[in-house]
């Protein structure tokens, strides 16, 4: 699968001035050094999926509105993305939305399904269903840029993520017309008709790299790829049929440039994570990421010599102990901690998302946990020796 890349043009490479990494609001955040590959005194924490249905405000703001319509409502998706930013006081804000947006955004017939997710009702699975996919005119991302504008300046210093569904993730939901233990009709597609899951890539490639870089610019200061179904695919089908989508996906938004508050030339960090992906770390590495999002699976020390032992990580706390009692989850949480210390740099996370029914007290009092972590540790180092 050869899908050429589609750079940035040159003189689009550098980030406005009003930027947040440009203007120094966030460039020197914990979250943002430490994805660079600098392990500062703290180690930033954030949760995937920390917006939204974990918390009550938000679901008192949803009541009588569509998800796909709340992600499209610039005022309720920033304040649905600063609500834990503001109960949990984490180092991060993940923008709120659905990775199937920009899908929907491009006139696709998608919505979701309350307990099962996206539907689609006409699935893609023939040529013809391929070249009939309409093509994405990015002035309708306007609501999303407008969004992240709005969430951007409530936020201050703190950084805001930008995110997007992965190609592969997004042709299964396309191909299945939902969701799906094993993939089978997209993977039998990518084998059967080469040709048409080769174009179908690359038109889910074009939609969430457009949908990334219109977050980028708008304010985020950090990019995740997400890809919830790529652990269905061996490591020989993902680098030869996925990989080169999600390149071209990544290329939207690679090489994006500021200045660093040290006046050096740095580029907006991106973050590559997968579901049941540990097979696939140094490949998807190797798409354009500069740190890898590790779930559960494995642990963090095992997923750093995986990946040459120089590559910034991301996770990985096992969402079901966040229902376990306090010293439980406190002793997981310092294992995943000592375990980050063999990667160049960490931010913890979770391996997957805030499970619907966790007590958001119970996310509060770990990052606070996570932060007094280091205050005690910074306390406990000896006090510098005097000039002479």
């Amino acid at each position: 699968m050869n899908l050429p890349t589609s750079p940035t043009p040159a003189d689009s490479r550098v980030l406005p001035a009003a930027h947040p990494l440009q203007s120094g609001r966030t460039s020197a955040s914990p979250l943002v050094t430490t994805y660079q590959g600098t392990r500062g005194p703290v180690t930033p924490v954030w949760m995937m999926r920390q917006a939204g249905r974990s918390l009550p405000e938000y679901r008192a703001l949803r009541v009588g509105t569509d998800m796909l319509d709340a992600c499209l409502d610039p005022a309720m998706a920033s304040e649905i993305t600063l609500q834990p930013v503001r109960r949990h006081g984490v180092d991060a804000g993940i923008f709120f939305s659905d990775i199937v947006v920009p899908i929907k955004l491009a006139g696709v017939d998608v919505s979701i399904v309350a307990g099962k997710g996206p539907v689609l009702p006409h699935p893609v699975r023939t040529a013809d269903d391929v070249r009939n996919l309409p093509t994405l005119d990015e002035a309708a991302l306007a609501p999303i840029s407008e969004a992240v504008a709005l969430t951007v300046d409530a936020l201050g210093d703190i950084p805001l993520i930008g995110f997007a569904g992965a190609p592969f993730t997004l042709a299964a939901y396309l191909v299945e017309g939902g969701p799906s233990k094993d993939h089978i009709a997209a993977r039998t597609m990518m084998h059967s008709d080469p040709e048409s899951w080769q174009a179908l890539m690359r038109w889910t490639a074009t939609v969430t790299g457009a949908f990334l870089r219109a977050q980028i610019l708008a304010g985020a200061s950090a990019a995740q790829l997400f890809d919830s179904w790529a652990g269905a695919l061996s490591l020989a089908d993902y680098t030869a049929k996925v990989a080169p989508a999600s390149a071209l996906a990544l290329a939207r938004v690679h090489g994006l440039e500021y200045t660093a508050p040290d006046a050096a030339s740095r580029t907006v960090p991106i973050v590559h994570f997968g579901v049941g992906t540990g097979e696939l770390l140094g490949a998807m590495h190797d798409v354009g990421a500069d740190v890898m999002g590790v779930d559960y699976r494995i642990p963090l020390d095992e997923a750093s010599r995986r990946l040459g032992g120089t590559v910034p990580l991301q996770g990985n706390i096992d969402p079901a102990f966040l229902a376990a009692p306090w010293p439980v989850l406190e002793a997981h949480v310092l294992d995943v901690l000592e375990r980050g210390k063999a990667a160049p740099a960490h931010v913890l996370n979770l391996g997957h998302g805030v499970p619907p029914d966790t007590d958001p007290a119970v996310i509060t009092r770990l990052v606070a946990f996570v932060h007094q972590v280091a205050a005690d540790a910074a306390s406990s180092l000896p006090a510098p020796t005097p000039a002479a």
